[in-house]
């Protein structure tokens, strides 16, 4: 293996400046979800930056992981090697539909939810690379399963944060560039100048406990315990987090989702669960876990995912954050195997929380994720 422009400047990254909090800002008042449930609490901005609820990331030496790599031959390619199955999904049907709840995994973190008519896409990463560079870091295994020309209108897209990996130069130009108007950008705190300075206006950003409203949904930004940076220089300068979106009171079709982002586990998911008192659907990241000396804090593994889907008292789960790009030790098809041991050691349903071929469309509301093999029809 070797250690190329990017592998460094990723390294640099992960070890930097995880070190003891600053004096911190006085918190604002969080906004009441209802008057019988707590409210969450807005990040704290420290003389370092942002930091977490439940105690910052600990330092962990990169270069020793890259060594374990090297010598140790890591990441294994999967078994059958790269040739994951991927469904070509109803492009028409997807554009036309406005009446059906669905959920389509494109691949990674990026996903299409169409509910109560609106299509919102989370964390899009269309790019062939996850790299602020074109020519290294870690590229595609598996292409996405709709390019940004086959999506529908994308009324509302969710940003978790801003690795390579998660918020792609290239997909959201594009996005903002799509026929019929750009589409409504909600990021975390920090993020609206870098878009602005990539030509997107149609920007709003919120801290962790704001709510708004977008194409009719109620939205919260929601925290995880992650951290930020696209450089060398701007560590935890912008916000992370996850999204919970519901439809309004009173809609016919109550439906709510909660797109975790990226995260390692913390006690931020039991808070949310209290808040909301569960969600219908949760997308929560399963893969990039090792090792898990060096990947625990930032990155749940198929266990810690079952306990973030029990926390947030979710009806149901998919599995993203796999099978896409090599982030990690782990192959990247072994999160499924793991997650459905993991399922069935915590005694759930085993469609309860399960994982999606890409490109798979599935309604939401009920049918199970394995039994949906391609778009619903009308």
């Amino acid at each position: 293996m070797r250690f190329s422009l990017s592998t460094l400047m990723l390294g640099a990254l992960l070890s930097a400046c995880v070190g003891t909090p600053a004096q911190t800002t006085p918190q604002r008042p969080a906004p009441i979800l209802a008057n019988t449930r707590p409210p969450l609490h807005h990040a704290r901005h420290t003389a370092s930056g942002y930091v977490n609820n439940y105690g910052d990331l600990p330092h962990a030496s990169f270069l020793k992981w890259q060594w374990e790599r090297w010598t140790q031959g890591r990441p294994k390619p999967p078994a059958n090697g790269y040739r994951f199955p991927v469904d070509r999904p109803d492009v028409a049907w997807l554009k036309a539909n406005r009446s059906v709840d669905t959920l389509t995994w494109i691949g990674h973190a990026s996903a299409l939810v169409q509910i109560d008519g609106v299509n919102v896409l989370t964390d899009p990463m269309f790019s062939h690379r996850a790299s602020p560079v074109s020519f290294a870091g870690p590229e595609r295994k598996v292409p996405a399963a709709l390019s940004i020309a086959e999506l529908p209108h994308i009324d509302v897209v969710l940003i978790s944060h801003n690795h390579y990996d998660h918020l792609d130069t290239a997909s959201v130009q594009a996005l903002n560039a799509q026929p019929g108007g750009p589409p409504l950008f909600l990021v975390p705190l920090g993020i609206k100048a870098w878009m602005a300075d990539k030509g997107m206006t149609n920007v709003e950003e919120l801290d962790w406990g704001d709510e708004t409203r977008a194409a009719g949904l109620d939205v919260w930004f929601v925290p995880s315990q992650h951290w930020s940076a696209r450089s060398l220089t701007d560590r935890a300068e912008t916000l992370w987090g996850g999204w919970v979106v519901k439809t309004p009171q009173g809609d016919a079709r109550p439906f709510s989702f909660c797109f975790v982002g990226d995260t390692g586990y913390s006690k931020d998911f039991s808070d949310i669960g209290e808040a909301f008192g569960g969600v219908d659907l949760a997308l929560i990241p399963i893969g990039a876990y090792a090792p898990r000396w060096f990947m625990h804090a930032q990155h749940v593994d198929p266990d810690e995912a079952v306990r973030v889907f029990r926390d947030l008292r979710a009806k149901r789960a998919i599995g993203i954050h796999w099978g896409t790009f090599e982030l990690a030790d782990d192959p990247l098809d072994e999160p499924p195997r793991l997650l459905a041991e993991a399922v069935a050691k915590a005694r759930l349903a085993p469609d309860a929380f399960t994982v999606l071929r890409h490109g798979q469309t599935i309604r939401l509301g009920g049918a199970s994720a394995s039994s949906n093999a391609s778009a619903p029809k009308r």
